[in-house]
C-alpha cells in the first residue's frame, strides 16, 4: 500500500462513491476494482450462483464495509468486512484506532496444517494397528503426495501421520489415523479429503481393519494463531471514567466469561463478529472457522472464553486471543465471486497465514470494543445509533435528510419505523419549495439546460448537432443594493463581489462584460442565481446561468432586450468560459427548443417536429467536466492530424442528419443505434472517461436503446434513450452510486414548469 496509514478521517460521513474515491486516491483500490465497485458489478451474478449451489432462485446480498485504523505487526491495514449487524464495523474501526495508538496489535502463527481423519473399525488389536501405521507412515505420506504432485511442487502436501485410539466404543476400540497436510495458501478441504480417500486402501491392508469415514477435521488446532495487545491505562481515560477503572472492568468482565459458559458463548460470539466478517469478505468458510473456534473453547472441562485480559507490571491492560484459524487466499471462491478478489487485493495480504493473523487481530479488536462498551456506557447505546440508521433507511429517508431523521429518532426514544416515517414526512414538508408567487416569478430570469443527442465537439468544426432543452432550468433575480455588485449561487457555493478593472475568473469576467455592454457598469446590485442543473455535468449550466442573469437584468432594469440580443450576449459569455464556443449551448439556453444546429454567421437552426415526447434518462457521473479543457484537447489533436479528425467530424455529421429523420419519424430503435455509434466516435476523439463508460454500459445493460456522452465529456453526464424502462435504467445507475434523472424531450411545455412568459418570453425561433 502506498498510503502510510490506514486512517481516513471522517470516512463514514462521505457517500459511497466518495468513499470509493478516497480508497482509490490512496491506491488501496486499483482502477479496475474501483470501477467495478462503483458500478456494483462485484455482486455474484445469478448464473454464477447457479453454478455454485443447487436450486438457485436468486442472490442474497450483505453489506460490504471496511474496518479502518488497523496496525498489525507495524503495518497498516484497511480490512474488508461483510456483515449485516449494525455497530460492528464502527466499533472495530474505533477500537483499532485506540489500539494503534498503543502500538498496534502483534500477531504470530504456526505453520498451518489440516488434519484428515481416516476411521478404522473392526481392528482386532488396536495397539498393533497403531504401531504398524506409524512404522509405515513414510509410505502413507508418499502415497498421499503422489495424488497431488502440483501441491507438492508448491511446497505443500502431506507431512505426517498420527494415530489416535478411542477405547471401549460400542464397536470395540476405534482407531483413527490422522493425515497432517500442508495446503499452503488454499483452504484445502478437497485436497485433504481426496488424500484420505487415496490412502484408505493402504491403511486397510496394513491394519486388517475396515476404513469407514475418510474426511477432514474442522478442528484446525495445527493452525494456531495468537494476537496480543498492551494498552497503557491512560489511553482508556474518557467519558467520565479513569483508565484504571476501565482496565479493571475489562479484566473482570473477561474473568466472568472464562468461568461461566453462558457468558462465554456471548463473549466468543463477539470475537467471531470480527473474524467471520473478514472470512466472508475473503471467501473463506466461516462455518468451519466458527466450528474450530468453539471446539477449541470447549476443549477443557467447560466451554470458556477464547481471550485472556490481564494487567502487566507497568499497569497496562494486556489482551491475548488464541484460536485455531485455517484459511485460504486461493481456490474456487476467489474465481467464482468477483468481490472476493477485490477484497483480497484491498487487504493486500500475501499469504494465508497473514490473512489468519489479520482475522485474529480483528477478533481481538472486536472483543476489546465490546468489553469497553459494556464496562462504560453499556453496549446498547452504540447499537441504538446504528439501529436508528437502519430504521431511517427503511422509512425512506433520502440523503439530504437522513442524518436529521436519525438524530430526531434517537432523541424521541421511539426507534420504530412508524416514528421515522412521521419524521421523514415532517422534514420533507419543511424543505419543499413552493412555486414562486406570480409577482416573484415575473422578476425571475430563466435559462434552459440542454441535452445534446448527437454532434457535440464536431459542431465546433462546422458539423450539425441535435440539442433539446431539459425540464431543468436556472433562474436568476436582480435586486438593488447599497454598493458594489454581488453575485451569489448558494447551491454551488459561489459568492462573487465584482471589482472594477479586475476579474478573478471567467465568472467575474463574464459578468463584467454583460454589465459593460448593457450600460449597467457601476450600478450597485445583488444577483441571486438558483440552479436546478448540476454544474460542469454537460447540461449547459454556464450558458443557462448567463441567459438567466441577462434576462433578470433585462427585467429589473426594463432594458427590453430581444431574444437575439440575449443570445448574442450569452454567446460572448460562452466564449469567455470555454475559449471556443459552438453557439449551441447559449442558443438552447435562450430559446428552449428542440433543434438541429450548425455553427455559422448567422448559425443555422431548424426546430424539429416530434410526434410525441421522447423518454430519456440523464446519468450524472459526479465528475466535473470542464468543456474548455475538452474542447482544447480535441483542437490540439485536430491540429496534429487534421485529415483524420476531419473525417471523424464528417462521420458524426452524417450520423446527426440520419438522426433527424429517425426523430421526426419517431424511429427510436434507429435513434438509439445512431447514438451508440456516435459514442464510439466520441471515444475516438478521446473525450470519454472511465465513469462515463461505466454509465453508458450500465444504461445499455439495463435496456436503454442507446446511451452516450452529452456535452463536453471527460466526466459530466450521459443521455440514455429509454422509451419503455426509464425507471429501471435510472435505478441501475443509482445502484452503481451515480445520480439519475428520468425525463423527456421533444414537446414544448412538457413538465417544464414554465410557460413561455415565465421563462422570459422569447419569441419565435429564428430560422435560416
Amino acid at each position: 500500500m502506498s498510503d502510510p496509514t490506514s486512517r481516513i478521517p471522517e470516512f463514514y460521513k462521505h457517500s459511497v462513491p466518495e468513499r470509493l474515491k478516497l480508497l482509490r486516491e490512496r491506491s488501496l483500490l486499483g482502477a479496475e476494482d474501483y470501477r467495478t465497485l462503483l458500478a456494483g458489478r462485484q455482486v455474484l451474478p445469478v448464473d454464477g450462483a447457479d453454478r455454485t449451489v443447487e436450486n438457485v432462485i436468486g442472490v442474497f446480498s450483505l453489506p460490504l464495509g471496511v474496518g479502518l485504523n488497523f496496525r498489525i505487526n507495524d503495518r497498516p491495514y484497511v480490512v474488508p468486512l461483510v456483515v449485516e449487524e449494525p455497530s460492528i464495523i464502527a466499533a472495530l474501526s474505533s477500537a483499532a484506532k485506540l489500539l494503534s495508538s498503543a502500538g498496534g496489535i502483534a500477531t504470530e502463527s504456526a505453520e498451518p496444517m489440516i488434519i484428515g481423519q481416516i476411521q478404522l473399525v473392526g481392528v482386532d488389536n488396536s495397539a498393533k494397528a497403531q504401531t504398524t501405521v506409524l512404522q509405515h507412515k513414510d509410505e502413507i505420506v508418499n502415497l498421499a503426495n503422489t495424488l497431488h504432485p502440483k501441491m507438492v511442487a508448491r511446497g505443500g502436501g502431506a507431512r505426517d501421520v498420527e494415530v489416535v485410539i478411542h477405547p471401549g466404543t460400542h464397536h470395540g476400540d476405534m482407531v483413527v489415523v490422522h493425515l497432517l497436510v500442508d495446503s499452503r495458501d488454499a483452504m484445502g478441504a478437497n485436497l485433504v479429503n481426496s488424500m484420505c480417500e487415496g490412502v484408505a486402501p493402504l491403511i486397510e491392508k496394513l491394519t486388517g481393519g475396515k476404513v469407514f469415514l475418510r474426511i477432514l477435521s474442522n478442528l484446525t488446532d495445527r493452525a494456531m494463531v495468537r494476537a496480543r495487545v498492551a494498552i497503557p491505562a491512560k489511553l482508556l481515560d474518557g467519558k467520565g471514567y479513569r483508565g484504571e477503572e476501565v482496565r479493571d472492568g475489562i479484566i473482570l468482565a473477561d474473568e466472568f466469561a472464562r468461568v461461566d459458559p453462558y457468558r462465554a458463548a456471548t463473549h466468543n460470539k463477539g470475537i467471531m463478529n470480527g473474524i467471520a466478517a473478514v472470512a466472508l469478505a475473503t471467501g473463506n468458510d466461516w462455518r468451519a472457522i466458527e466450528a474450530a473456534a468453539h471446539a477449541w473453547a470447549g476443549r477443557g472441562p467447560s466451554y470458556t472464553a477464547l481471550t485472556r485480559w490481564s494487567m502487566n507490571e507497568a499497569g497496562d491492560l494486556v489482551g491475548e486471543l488464541t484460536l485455531p484459524l485455517k484459511v485460504g487466499i486461493v481456490g474456487g471462491p476467489l474465481q467464482s465471486n468477483p468481490a472476493v478478489g477485490i477484497n483480497l487485493r484491498l487487504l493486500a495480504v500475501k499469504t494465508a497465514r497473514e490473512l489468519a493473523e489479520v482475522m485474529a487481530a480483528a477478533g481481538l479488536a472486536q472483543n476489546f470494543a465490546a468489553l469497553k462498551a459494556l464496562v462504560t456506557d453499556g453496549i446498547q447505546s452504540g447499537h441504538m445509533t446504528l439501529h436508528a440508521r437502519t430504521v431511517a433507511l427503511a422509512a425512506g429517508a433520502t440523503p439530504e435528510i437522513f442524518e436529521s431523521v436519525v438524530e430526531r429518532l434517537i432523541d424521541s426514544g421511539e426507534v420504530k419505523v412508524w416514528k421515522a416515517e412521521e419524521i421523514v414526512a415532517s422534514l420533507r414538508s419543511q424543505i419543499e419549495q413552493p412555486r414562486p408567487a406570480p409577482d416573484e416569478a415575473a422578476r425571475l430570469g430563466c435559462g434552459f439546460g440542454k441535452v445534446i443527442l448527437l454532434g457535440e465537439h464536431a459542431v465546433v468544426y462546422g458539423s450539425h448537432a441535435i440539442a433539446a432543452p431539459v425540464p431543468l432550468a436556472i433562474q436568476a433575480k436582480v435586486e438593488d443594493a447599497a454598493e458594489g455588485v454581488h453575485m451569489l449561487i448558494p447551491a454551488w457555493g459561489v459568492e462573487k463581489k465584482l471589482t472594477r478593472g479586475r476579474a478573478a475568473d471567467f465568472v467575474e469576467e463574464s459578468l463584467s462584460m454583460m454589465l459593460e455592454r448593457l450600460g449597467l457598469a457601476g450600478r450597485p446590485m445583488r444577483i441571486d442565481v438558483f440552479p436546478r442543473i448540476p454544474r460542469a455535468m454537460g447540461m449547459g449550466a454556464s450558458a443557462a446561468v448567463a441567459v438567466a442573469v441577462i434576462r433578470a437584468l433585462d427585467k429589473h432594469f426594463a432594458l427590453k432586450l430581444t431574444d437575439e440580443a440575449v443570445n448574442s450576449l450569452a454567446y460572448v459569455s460562452e466564449t469567455l468560459a470555454h475559449g471556443s464556443a459552438s453557439g449551441i449551448d447559449n442558443t438552447m439556453a435562450t430559446y428552449g427548443r428542440f433543434i438541429l444546429f450548425r455553427r455559422g454567421e448567422p448559425p443555422f437552426q431548424r426546430e424539429l417536429s416530434v410526434p410525441k415526447p421522447i423518454p430519456i434518462v440523464l446519468g450524472i457521473s459526479g465528475v466535473e467536466s470542464l468543456t474548455a479543457k475538452m474542447v482544447a484537447r480535441v483542437r490540439r489533436a485536430w491540429q496534429r492530424n487534421e485529415a483524420l479528425y476531419t473525417r471523424i467530424f464528417r462521420e458524426i455529421d452524417a450520423l446527426t442528419l440520419q438522426a433527424v429523420q429517425a426523430i421526426e419519424a419517431y424511429d427510436l430503435p434507429q435513434l438509439g443505434e445512431l447514438m451508440n455509434i456516435n459514442q464510439g466516435l466520441l471515444n475516438a476523439l478521446q473525450v470519454s472517461s472511465p465513469e462515463i463508460e461505466e454509465l453508458v454500459q450500465i444504461a445499455r445493460d439495463a435496456g436503454a436503446l442507446g446511451a452516450k456522452i452529452t456535452g463536453g465529456g471527460g466526466g459530466g453526464s450521459i443521455v440514455a434513450l429509454a422509451p419503455e424502462n426509464g425507471p429501471a435504467v435510472a435505478a441501475a445507475i443509482e445502484r452503481a452510486g451515480y445520480q439519475a434523472i428520468v425525463t423527456q424531450i421533444g414537446c414544448w411545455g412538457e413538465s417544464r414548469g414554465f410557460t413561455p412568459r415565465e421563462r422570459g418570453g422569447p419569441g419565435p425561433l429564428p430560422f435560416e
